[in-house]
């Protein structure tokens, strides 16, 4: 016992050792380094961990440690306050919720790394963390924080990394962080931080990473940030930043990763990109840039991934871009590129995905764009210049002239059939198709080209004379109210761009036949997946795509001048493509908001079980009867229970079912195919759902001014597929 006393090092790592932490440990009184990471011990830290007088390092992570019935605060830290040479604490990946206690302050000045993250910590980060002077590494990110950064941080002045990433921060950054004149890493990512990125950030040449993602950040991007000649990974994604100057990042001679996408940046791309030679990754997607592709984006000679999509470029796609040879991802898809798509090298690996929705690309079939043209404009210009040579008489020039006009125009249209990307383009502009060439299409609408009917008629696989496979809703005008449908379908797709709504191609409309021709979605729609034997869906894949419909959703809520509500959102109406990525369609009964409206009457009914009740009872629709939809979608998508099951009555909804079930655990709700406790990462999977699941509740609350907005959901599904993935890769 004598030895065991003297003990310096003890280390029990992933023995999957439960119950409580025994409290005989507090006697191996010379004890330096305690590791119990990767167990299964419960219940609250035992504060007699404090009579571990010569303790350097506490390591505890991944355990199911939680504090105390009566505490609300981590009471366990001021009994480590007696431990004057403490150096690490790491209680990471325990539920331990609470508060940090104001009497962190009170730990040694020797402590330099905390380690907190996935504790459910909840309220503000106390001031007094300033007073551990000697802090290297600050981390507290997968939390439920609120508040503000305290400003003493910046007192910490060898601090090296700070993780307050996915929590609930709010106000501005503080100035007090471009003090910290060491720091290696700066995780703000995922809060609810607003203002601008303090211009001061730029003097802070230690740093090597930046992640001030999916805030609520707004105003220029300060130029003094790409000054940090030395940097590694910038994101600044999803927040509302633009820039006053062009984007000059040319003299970032070790950058990594840039990622700006989901902002409104303007202006050019600057040929100074093509001089960053280490790129691995380069997202500018979802902005509002203009301009041509630069030529010089050949010199990104280490790049791997490029998303340049849903941005307003224009010209062609640089054949210097061929020379990337280590491309993988490459997205160009909603701008307004024309011209020949390149071929060789990393090109030929790309899918249709890659390009789509464009003004007027060509290229090779398989890329669903018509077949380039330029041989027929090069011959046209040499019979002009033989006929010249040759001195032809006048009336044959004339005749020549008259041809090549017909030639010319002819090319033209052949070379455009695909829809002009252009937001402000009516639908009426588009290329009106013949019921004869759709018949052709479809084999006369043979029944075994039928991918199936709703309310208003029928919908057909079908493929084009250029080759393109496409989906045709044919109305069937005998029943009443389908004119209508077809008008407002119309009028609700005219100038909706997304990545995840289906796009009209072009119609049909005569005064006995009506039709829309659609993206064909390959993979179906959501409904198949769910409740098909042959079908299933893991959980990252329908997080994925509960998180493409909320896009979809909010962007329709939030990005029009005139606020469009879905009304009818349901599985059978979510479409999938080659990706698994989610389509919302079926615009038939949506409704357009007029300027200052919240909300409008109607007499058309959408679907039992999805509907809002307001919506039900008085035909009252908003935004929130879409809110209302999602949220049942939600339970459907991870339960595999529709709203409709003989299971659930008037009494008892889907929803009330889920409010009653859920304290239960994930498991009584869960589809069974999706969670099963011998599965690997059981936990993990089980805390994701009943997330999801909270988040559901909240959508489809009785009264629709307690449901949540959709961008809110966006932001708090993307924190959840975060955590999911980053508790999985530590699992």
């Amino acid at each position: 016992m004598t030895n065991a006393l003297k003990l310096e090092y003890l280390i029990l790592r992933g023995n999957k050792l439960s119950g409580n932490i025994p409290n005989s440990i507090s006697n191996v009184s010379m004890l330096k380094f305690l590791d119990l990471v990767d167990n299964l011990f419960s219940g609250p830290i035992p504060k007699t961990l404090g009579n571990l007088r010569h303790l350097e390092q506490l390591q505890i992570m991944n355990n199911n440690l939680i504090t105390g019935p009566a505490d609300h605060e981590w009471t366990f830290l001021s009994s480590l306050a007696n431990c004057k040479h403490l150096r690490k604490i790491v209680v990471s990946g325990n539920p331990l919720s609470g508060v940090l206690p104001t009497y962190i302050g009170n730990l040694s000045t020797s402590l330099q790394r905390f380690y907190a993250d996935h504790c459910e910590l909840e309220g503000n980060i106390p001031m007094e963390v300033g007073n551990l002077s000697n802090m290297l590494v600050f981390e507290l990110g997968y939390n439920k924080l609120s508040g503000f950064i305290p400003t003493s941080i910046g007192g910490l002045r060898n601090l090296q990394g700070l993780g307050l990433f996915f929590n609930k921060l709010e106000g501005p950054i503080s100035k007090s962080l471009c003090d910290l004149e060491r720091l290696y890493n700066l995780f703000l990512g995922l809060n609810k931080l607003y203002g601008s990125i303090p211009s001061c950030l730029g003097n802070i040449t230690s740093l090597r990473y930046l992640y001030i993602e999916s805030n609520k950040l707004s105003s220029a991007i300060p130029s003094t940030l790409w000054n940090l000649k030395d940097i590694l990974e910038v994101d600044l994604s999803s927040n509302y930043l633009n820039n006053s100057h062009a984007l000059d990042v040319g003299d970032l001679r070790s950058l990594l990763k840039l990622n700006l996408s989901r902002n409104i940046l303007t202006g050019d791309i600057l040929s100074t990109f093509g001089g960053l030679k280490t790129l691995v990754s380069l997202d500018l997607s979802n902005n509002i840039l203009h301009g041509h592709i630069p030529e010089s984006f050949g010199g990104l000679i280490s790049l791997e991934f490029l998303d340049i999509c849903n941005n307003n470029l224009s010209g062609v796609i640089p054949k210097s871009l061929e020379k990337l040879l280590y491309l993988k991802y490459f997205n160009v898809s909603f701008n307004r590129l024309e011209g020949e798509i390149p071929i060789e090298g990393c090109f030929s690996n790309f899918s249709s995905t890659s390009f789509m929705k464009n003004y007027a690309l060509c290229g090779p079939p398989r890329l669903l764009v018509p077949p380039c043209k330029n041989d027929i404009h090069e011959n046209s210009k040499m019979t002009l210049l033989q006929a010249f040579r040759y001195g032809l008489p006048t009336i044959g020039i004339v005749i020549v002239l008259i041809v090549l006009t017909i030639m010319y125009r002819r090319c033209q249209s052949r070379g455009t059939t695909l829809p002009i990307k252009d937001d402000l383009l009516s639908l009426k502009t588009l290329r009106r198709i013949s019921h004869y060439e759709l018949s052709q299409a479809t084999n006369g609408f043979e029944e075994s080209n039928m991918l199936g009917f709703g309310s208003f008629g029928y919908v057909y696989k079908g493929r084009l004379s250029d080759g393109m496979e496409v989906a045709i809703k044919v109305f069937n005008l005998q029943i009443e109210g389908a004119f209508r449908s077809f008008d407002i379908e119309c009028d609700a797709m005219r100038n909706i761009v997304h990545r995840n709504i289906v796009k009209v191609i072009t119609c049909c409309s005569s005064v006995d036949f009506k039709a829309l021709v659609f993206d064909y979605m390959c993979n179906g729609n959501l409904e198949k997946w769910l409740h098909s034997n042959n079908c299933f869906l893991d959980i990252i894949q329908r997080v994925n795509i509960m998180i493409d419909v909320a896009a979809a959703v909010e962007h329709l809520h939030n990005e029009h001048p005139t606020p469009i509500i879905h009304c009818d959102l349901k599985p059978s109406n979510i479409l999938l493509d080659e990706d698994m990525v989610a389509h919302v369609g079926d615009f038939g009964i949506a409704k357009l908001l007029g300027e200052g409206d919240v909300m409008k009457q109607t007499m058309t009914l959408a679907t039992i079980g999805y509907m809002a009740p307001e919506f039900g009872s008085t035909g009252i629709v908003s935004i929130k009867c879409d809110v209302y939809s999602y949220g049942i979608i939600l339970i459907e998508t991870f339960t595999k229970k529709k709203p409709t099951d003989n299971l659930f009555a008037e009494e008892v909804t889907i929803r009330h079912w889920m409010e009653c079930s859920l304290p239960k655990g994930a498991i009584e709700i869960a589809d069974a195919d999706l969670l099963r406790k011998e599965d690997e990462y059981f936990v993990v999977k089980a805390n994701c759902i009943s997330a999801i699941m909270e988040l559901a509740l909240n959508c489809s609350a009785e009264l629709p001014e307690e449901r949540k907005d959709m961008k809110d959901v966006v932001v708090e599904l993307k924190k959840i597929k975060q955590r999911l993935l980053n508790n999985i890769q530590h699992v």
